[in-house]
């Protein structure tokens, strides 16, 4: 596809872009790039850039009397409705921008375009995880469970992953049995084991249909079962409505006859499918257009949003509940890549606090979203795609995350803005982490070598994704115990930093807990000079006492004279050239500790009162707030470096941020 072919205007002048709670409407020119679309006021101190892959819907709006409008919906929640003059001008742009935001071929997203490896980077965020090495951390291959290859060329099945671990008493024709008989040949493996035994396997709803039975997938689970010498009995939970899985059953699907599988209890959990999530969380950015709080108070009932969220979040809980006890339990939906992956990674989220840290959660995803084949690419509609395969799936996850992250604020090493974060680049297809429906298909598009890694960008900012409240590296025997989310009607929260997040005049100029990292930070980057500080003073003590003590040996025992000597001359030019050198010495110091000091900002400027960069774009919801490491003053994204530098006056020599002028007139700078 030839994308630059497909702008059919490139700009748009005297564009109205509507503010729904004032009559203050921003006036402006609209521009259409191959990225991106933008809006520009005509003051310049308001800009707004929206990526075309960011876009989820366009609808041009009967004609008024004011011109054309256009409304334009975003993956990240962002509505914005534009009144252009001409009616051709309006569609020229609805058909460019139609075009744009939905390509035809995955190998025609941004992240194809953009990549930009730095071969010099110390971190490869491709590299980074590895599901052998995450299995490897919770102790397996053990006596119980094995790796298998028996998936190595995804024979078996497509949509999992090439390794899989297994009961070790498994033989592999009753894998491929019990492969025939689950939706999709995902038969039930491991994907998480407790330290007491007890494991989450994974799989899709059984072919059962009224009455159908397979004597390999009652094996299969009997052999589960048998890996944890301490239960009698493991729990089969169905996340889904009981009359959901019995319709299911005409189609010749269904869930396990407990008369035909030793030991097990089976239990439903009512999470709804991936339309009527659809469905809710279109009502629920309904709420966006609403003024009248009755009105917003009886949407969000209607949406039932929250009642969806508060489902998952138990249907984790129960799970984890039993595996802490010592119960193994066997999870599935439908086709196991939708509701499996949330509870499974909700339930292991609330037993292992490795997972509560940034490269924990990373893994966690990695595995139970990525390695598993949960549909990225349909459910986030990255090419044009059946618009009935759209479900906000991953943005449950990440919502009932943030729940427990509210809950439990000191027990995660994250915060609100790496959720954020995570949630805005599953739809921007910037990188490649989330392109694709299954590991099989992103090894086929050769991702990790045209594409760049989302997890290099976070490590490169890790500063501004550390929550200042985590407490478990100096509480562990706290923090590794199981979480119990609060399920109660009244702390299960609307977020509305992520559904709410561009609506002006509703949020806080500076958050408590942007205060909280910007003291974080504060503190971090002087304590790091001080450490710098007193290394040098250490080193200035030193050289000053290597001087003293050298004029002290100097100087003769006893008086000669030396009037007549020969070497006498010579002895006072070695002499005063030693006294040059360490006159050379001290001053280079000095002038090394000057410029170490000027490096560093001691004073930061408050971001409160900031409304506005220096170079005149204001703060709002699409511009946000920058702290300059060095200068401490307060910066937009464009007037901040886009290559982080290492301080001189830091000692640990890391990189940090800084505004353009102070990268440029650092000795230091890293690409």
């Amino acid at each position: 596809m030839n994308v630059p072919e497909l702008i059919k205007i490139g700009k748009v002048e005297n564009v109205r872009m509507l503010d729904r709670y004032s009559n203050k409407h921003s006036i402006g020119s609209l521009y259409l790039t191959v990225t991106h679309l933008v809006f520009m006021d005509s003051n310049g101190k308001k800009q707004i850039w929206v990526l075309n892959t960011h876009i989820a819907s366009i609808e041009k709006q009967p004609l008024t009397t004011a011109g054309s409008p256009l409304h334009i919906k975003c993956k990240h929640f962002l509505t914005m409705t534009f009144i252009i003059n001409k009616e051709r001008d309006c569609h020229d742009i609805y058909l460019t921008l139609s075009k744009l935001s939905s390509p035809v071929r995955t190998e025609d997203l941004y992240c194809f375009s953009r990549s930009n490896k730095d071969i010099s980077s110390k971190y490869d965020g491709w590299s980074s995880f590895d599901i052998q090495r995450e299995f490897q951390r919770q102790g397996l291959p053990n006596a119980e469970w094995v790796l298998s290859y028996i998936n190595s060329s995804y024979e078996l099945c497509d949509t999992y992953p090439r390794y899989l671990y297994v009961p070790a008493s498994c033989t592999n024709n009753i894998l491929v049995g019990s492969a025939k008989f689950r939706s999709k040949g995902r038969l039930p493996v491991l994907t998480y084991i407790h330290s007491n035994k007890a494991a989450i396997c994974r799989c899709s709803q059984p072919l059962s249909g009224f009455n159908a039975r397979c004597f390999e997938d009652e094996q299969m689970l009997y052999h589960i079962l048998r890996t944890n010498p301490n239960g009698k009995f493991m729990y089969v939970v169905d996340t889904r409505p009981r009359i959901n899985a019995m319709a299911n059953r005409a189609a010749g699907k269904g869930y396990e006859n407990e008369n035909f599988y030793d030991n097990i209890k089976f239990r439903f959990f009512g999470i709804e499918n991936i339309h009527v999530m659809r469905a809710s969380l279109s009502k629920l950015i309904e709420l966006q257009r609403t003024t009248s709080m009755s009105a917003f108070l009886n949407g969000l009932e209607n949406s039932g949003w929250l009642k969806h969220i508060r489902s998952i979040l138990e249907t984790g809980w129960f799970i984890a509940k039993a595996v802490s006890s010592g119960i193994t339990v066997v999870v599935h939906c439908s086709d196991g890549w939708d509701r499996t992956a949330q509870v499974c990674s909700i339930a292991a989220l609330l037993l292992d606090p490795f997972y509560r840290t940034i490269q924990g959660f990373q893994a966690l995803i990695e595995k139970d979203w990525l390695a598993f084949g949960h549909k990225f690419s349909d459910r986030c509609g990255h090419v044009i795609n059946d618009p009935k395969e759209l479900a906000p799936i991953f943005t449950q996850f990440i919502d009932a995350t943030y729940q427990l992250l509210r809950q439990y604020p000191y027990m995660f090493q994250f915060n609100e803005a790496f959720l954020l974060t995570l949630h805005d680049h599953v739809h921007s297809c910037k990188h490649g982490t989330f392109v694709g429906n299954n590991e099989k298909e992103r090894q086929l598009l050769q991702l990790s070598e045209k594409t760049d890694s989302l997890w290099t960008d976070i490590a490169k900012n890790i500063n501004e994704y550390i929550n200042p409240v985590y407490a478990c590296n100096r509480f562990k025997e706290e923090c590794n115990k199981v979480l119990e989310p609060k399920l109660s009607p009244q702390n299960i929260e609307l977020w509305r930093g992520l559904y709410f997040r561009f609506e002006n005049g509703i949020h806080a100029r500076e958050t408590s807990e942007d205060f909280l990292l910007t003291l974080h930070d504060h503190t971090s980057s002087l304590e790091d000079h001080v450490k710098l500080l007193i290394k040098r003073v250490n080193t200035l003590s030193q050289l000053t006492e290597s001087i003293t003590a050298k004029k002290k040996s100097d100087e003769p025992k006893y008086k000669y004279d030396n009037k007549f000597s020969d070497d006498t001359i010579s002895e006072k030019i070695i002499e005063k050239s030693m006294e040059e050198e360490d006159k050379a010495k001290t001053k280079a110091l000095i002038n090394q500790i000057e410029t170490e000091l000027k490096s560093v900002a001691l004073d930061w400027k408050s971001s409160n009162k900031v409304k506005e960069c220096l170079c005149s774009l204001r703060f709002d919801a699409f511009n946000k707030k920058n702290r300059c490491w060095s200068c401490g003053n307060v910066y937009c994204t464009r007037c901040m470096s886009e290559f982080r530098s290492s301080l001189p006056g830091h000692l640990s020599q890391r990189t940090v941020p800084t505004c353009i002028s102070c990268s440029q007139s650092s000795p230091l700078s890293l690409t």
